[in-house]
């Protein structure tokens, strides 16, 4: 008796579809944003998805210096680094890096949602991040991309506008 095989086939390197995706982030909550990017950036929204294989999309961010926490989190919250020396323990709080590195404090919380693998940093060269509305990626004609509670969800090419 021959049973019928509906096996799926893992991704391939080579046989995967890179889209661009254009997110305002104007006035969006960061942790949230940075989950929904992070899975774009990933390829977990693809049928074909695959651990094992960098199958995710190209993301620009525009407006990521606009972000906003909620509660009192743009005081109390603190990002904690070592430089290596005796005493070097560095301590910022997100209203500190705005004025420093604006673009810093989404690409700390889309880094932390990403597997501890060694494709992260592959999936990071995914992620374009910029302060204002202008970006030089009109050529690749990115879909802009609506985030929401629900998820993502795609709209019309940016260039349409």
């Amino acid at each position: 008796m021959e049973a019928l095989s509906f096996k799926t086939a893992p991704a391939k390197p080579q046989s995967v579809e890179r889209n661009w995706h254009i997110i305002d982030a104007e006035n969006q909550i960061v942790g949230r944003l940075a989950s929904q990017i992070a899975i774009l950036i990933r390829g977990k929204h693809k049928p074909l998805f695959s651990p094992h294989v960098d199958c995710g999309d190209k993301v620009i961010v525009i407006n990521a210096d606009k972000i906003r926490f909620t509660g009192k989190k743009m005081q109390d919250k603190q990002y904690i680094h070592h430089t290596g020396y005796p005493g070097g323990q560095r301590i910022n709080t997100p209203t500190g890096l705005l004025a420093k590195k604006p673009t810093e404090i989404l690409a700390k919380a889309v880094t932390n949602m990403l597997p501890h693998s060694r494709l992260r940093k592959e999936y990071l060269k995914n992620l374009f991040l910029y302060q204002g509305a202008e970006h030089p990626h009109q050529a690749q004609q990115p879909k802009t991309v609506k985030v929401s509670m629900q998820g993502v969800r795609s709209m019309e090419p940016a260039a349409a506008k």
